[in-house]
């Protein structure tokens, strides 16, 4: 029997809705997960905790990386992916100590936060106002990936800080292709696992943010 326009339209429809619940429960998990990290990071503020323990807290963060993709198609996804989100919060306290002491230290802050939320809501909201498709630019944001974090493990040594505000302005831009490339995964069904999809646009604001303090900081007067 054809098809007629009628059901091509209710098998259009029906295709949609995992898309659009996947959507939905991404930024909704997102949020809630930002959310638990201001609050770890609040927390590591208030008790005073050192750099190693803030070491210890990120090297904890890339462990879970792997429990959260290996939990993220069952219930226990919802609680590794907490975990994982409290440690990388808890690891930027001292970072943000540093800042927040400085005379212009929390205009300093409010800007990144600003600027972070500023480039996540502009950047999605064009994905999803065109839903265009960057997949095209996996590769591309890979290899640049790769080469700025060569960069920054390279500068650890030799110590220069013109590099590591190239590092940093490139990590910006990565990461901003990467939430086009992101949620262009989502809306056309690229990626199906909104725990998934909430670890990559996690990872995504996490770093623009950590980096455009770092930006910010080096372009301080203070």
């Amino acid at each position: 029997m054809a098809n007629t326009p009628y059901m091509n339209s209710t098998a259009t429809q029906q295709a949609t809705i995992p898309t659009h619940k996947v959507l939905k429960n991404t930024y909704m998990l997102l949020g809630l997960t930002l959310l638990f990290s201001a609050f770890t990071a609040f927390v590591a503020i208030v008790i005073g905790m050192g750099q190693m323990a803030a070491f210890g807290c990120m090297l904890g963060g890339f462990a879970m990386l792997f429990v959260v993709n290996k939990t993220a198609d069952s219930g226990k996804g919802i609680g590794m992916i907490f975990i994982f989100t409290g440690l990388m919060g808890a690891s930027i306290g001292p970072m943000l100590s540093h800042y927040l002491s400085m005379a212009n230290g929390p205009q300093i802050v409010f800007q990144a936060l600003a600027g972070t939320a500023l480039i996540f809501f502009t950047l999605s909201g064009y994905v999803l106002t065109t839903r265009k498709d960057f997949s095209f630019m996996g590769g591309f944001l890979m290899v640049g990936l790769v080469i700025a974090v060569i960069a920054s493990i390279a500068n650890i040594f030799l110590g220069i800080p013109a590099l590591s505000l190239a590092v940093s302005s490139a990590i910006v831009l990565i990461m901003s292709g990467l939430i086009l490339f992101d949620t262009s995964r989502i809306i056309n069904g690229g990626e199906t696992n909104y725990i998934r999809a909430t670890l990559s646009l996690y990872l995504n604001v996490f770093n623009i943010f950590v980096h455009l303090l770092s930006i910010l900081g080096v372009m301080s007067d203070d």
